[in-house]
């Protein structure tokens, strides 16, 4: 049990599991807002904190040396970063969301 303890207590247990944090904030991101226009939407902040908790991950998957996790947030950092720029490129509106 102790060295549990102290596992968490490493800098990079703590980088991972706020890199969760944020992959998982995305989804209620993403669910509070389409729920506010009763539509489905993907908010540009969805693909930044796609981004962010991708980021993350990765960094702590490459310190666990798993190479399963890390090819799965490479790809999945791509895609973000893709993502982004397209919505740059085409300068697409923001979605305005009402206070609830």
């Amino acid at each position: 049990m102790s060295s549990y303890i102290s596992e968490l207590a490493q800098p990079m247990v703590i980088v991972g599991y706020l890199g969760q944090a944020l992959f998982f904030s995305r989804f209620l991101v993403q669910w509070i807002a389409s729920e506010r226009l009763k539509r489905s939407i993907v908010p540009v902040v969805f693909w930044y904190l796609s981004l962010g908790g991708g980021a993350l991950l990765l960094a702590y998957a490459l310190w666990r040396k798993d190479q399963v996790i890390v090819l799965g947030q490479l790809v999945g950092v791509f895609v973000y970063v893709r993502n982004l720029m397209l919505i740059r490129r085409h300068k697409e509106p923001a979605i305005p969301v009402q206070p609830a």
